[in-house]
C-alpha cells in the first residue's frame, strides 16, 4: 500500500506523544517497582541502566536557549529551491508535493516551455 500523507502524520505524532509521555511512564515505573519494596531496589538499578529519560524540563531550556542562539527566527529552508517550479538544484520536487501536483505542475512548464517557442503568425486575427 501507498504511504498516504495522513498516515505519516499519524506516525510522526505518535512519535512526538511517546517521547512526551516517557519521563511520566518511567515515573509510574519507579513508583510501581518502589511499592515492591526491598526487591523493587534492587530492580531499579536495572531500569536506570535500561532507561536513560532526562526531564522535559531540561530538554525544552535546552531547546529555547538553542532558539535564542540561532539564526533571527528564520526557518530552515532549501535556498537552492526556484520559487516558481518548486525545483530543487536536482530537479527534484519538495518531499511534502504529491505525485499529482509534481505531474500538474510538469505538464505546465512544458506547456509553457513548447508555447514560447512558436512564433505568431503576422496578419489579422479574427
Amino acid at each position: 500500500m501507498a504511504k498516504s500523507l495522513r498516515s505519516k502524520w499519524k506516525r510522526k505524532m505518535r512519535a512526538v506523544k511517546r517521547e512526551k509521555n516517557a519521563p511520566k511512564e518511567l515515573a509510574r515505573l519507579k513508583q510501581a517497582l518502589s511499592n515492591l519494596g526491598e526487591k523493587g531496589e534492587a530492580v531499579m538499578a536495572d531500569v536506570q541502566e535500561i532507561a536513560t529519560v532526562v526531564p522535559a524540563d531540561k530538554i525544552k531550556r535546552k531547546t529555547d536557549a538553542e532558539m535564542v542562539e540561532g539564526d533571527d527566527g528564520k526557518m530552515d529552508m532549501d535556498s537552492k529551491r526556484n520559487q516558481k517550479t518548486l525545483l530543487n538544484e536536482h530537479g527534484q520536487y519538495p518531499a511534502w508535493m504529491s505525485q499529482r501536483q509534481a505531474k500538474k505542475l510538469k505538464g505546465k512548464r512544458m506547456a509553457a516551455k513548447a508555447g514560447a517557442g512558436k512564433k505568431k503568425k503576422k496578419g489579422i486575427s479574427w
